[in-house]
């Protein structure tokens, strides 16, 4: 055997070694693919938490375990003063609307009754009373043993019926508490010592390759930042607009709390209009029943906006990502990932062309990098705040 034969018997081995681990990686991340997005998740709102921590560090110089009580203490509180006005909106609301709907059911029962139909056709007169004697069979007759089984089989089909779709509601009200308690509890964790994590990262790379995952990690931080920014802005245009409009076909009292509601749901890309929608038409058929379909058309209309116009403008400037690249984001991340996966299909998607931007086309194509690829950094937060150097 030449020694050309051996090294590409060489070169075929570990290349075969190399595919099995990948696909077995592939295998592994799949399986751990929910904790991975909670992991995202916790980090995204870390990075909303230090925004202002590293503004209190620096403009006021107050300690950074101050800064991140006072940053979190602060996010609950905003998170408070929204939330009250549109809980007690839903809260008034529900009681005259549940009157409303009873009221109409009620009617379209009687509408429906015996004496109804027997009053509205002569020829129901007449067929409904032998109906009902032969279900009955006879004048006097009493019901069989067949068909009391018959009626308890019936209601214990309906019980099982009733569970099985009342479980997988509850088992899902569940899991979300959990996931939304998993994503704090990790937050907290990373934010408490953000560092050590990030050193932990650089550490897992190759030395020769320390100094660019330090520049990718900033990119990657400065990337996420820009995206709450974007999403900061376009929640407030939803919520303003959606107000406006709500109030312009005679929803007053309750379009603050709406629009509010509208703005945080738009969050949620395509789902959030649809959660949105209930509680509006539901104030509508009170305080405004021939402009439902108004309200309708009002909060689709600022979604599709807001989905088409404001949220892909803004991402083109402040985190050059095509708007093409959103829409495929949120199929390809809403089809492996679910719920969360399109939820946070945005930010999944930047950081997805972040990191082939610097680890393929620069690094393997050999593109040339720009003179500030290295320093990308938000404005007036200095380099070392970002992340540690590698050690």
């Amino acid at each position: 055997m030449t020694a050309r034969s051996a090294r590409s018997i060489n070169i075929g081995l570990r290349n075969i070694v190399a595919t099995i681990l990948i696909g077995l990686g592939l295998v592994f991340v799949w399986q751990i693919r929910g904790t991975l997005m909670l992991t995202f998740a916790a980090v995204i709102l870390v990075v909303l938490f230090t925004m202002p921590v590293r503004l209190l560090m620096n403009r006021f110089r107050i300690h950074r375990v101050v800064a991140i009580v006072v940053s979190v203490i602060g996010f609950f509180i905003i998170l408070g003063l929204l939330g009250v006005p549109i809980l007690r909106t839903i809260g008034d609301q529900y009681e005259p609307l549940r009157t409303a709907v009873e009221g109409g059911l009620e009617e379209v029962r009687q509408s429906l009754t015996r004496e109804a139909l027997l009053e509205q056709d002569s020829i129901l007169k007449d067929v409904i009373p032998i109906v009902d004697d032969l279900l009955s069979g006879g004048e006097n007759a009493q019901p069989s043993d067949d068909l009391i089984g018959q009626a308890v089989s019936q209601v214990s089909d309906a019980v099982g019926r009733l569970g099985g779709s009342v479980l997988p509601v509850v088992g899902g009200v569940a899991n979300t508490i959990l996931s939304v308690l998993i994503i704090f509890f990790l937050s907290m964790y990373l934010l408490a010592e953000p560092e050590l994590y990030v050193k932990g990262i650089i550490k897992l790379t190759p030395v020769w390759y320390r100094d660019r995952m330090l520049s990718i990690l900033r990119r990657l931080d400065s990337t996420l930042r820009a995206w709450l920014s974007v999403t900061a802005v376009s929640m407030v245009v939803v919520a303003i607009l959606t107000g406006l409009g709500l109030r312009l076909v005679g929803i007053q009292e309750e379009a603050f709390a709406l629009g509010v509601l509208a703005g945080i749901l738009s969050f949620i890309p395509n789902f959030g209009p649809v959660v949105a929608l209930v509680p509006s038409v539901a104030v509508a058929i009170l305080d405004a029943p021939q402009n439902v379909i108004w309200v309708v058309v009002i909060i689709y209309g600022v979604s599709f906006f807001q989905s088409q116009v404001i949220s892909p403008v803004l991402a083109s400037e402040r985190m050059n990502m095509p708007a093409i690249l959103i829409l495929l984001g949120q199929i390809i991340f809403g089809f492996f990932f679910g719920f969360l996966g399109l939820m946070l299909a945005v930010p999944l998607s930047a950081c997805v062309a972040v990191l082939v931007d610097e680890m393929y086309v620069k690094d393997v194509l050999g593109d040339e990098r720009k003179a500030n690829d290295d320093d990308v950094e938000p404005p007036g937060v200095r380099q070392d705040e970002l992340v540690p150097e590698p050690s």
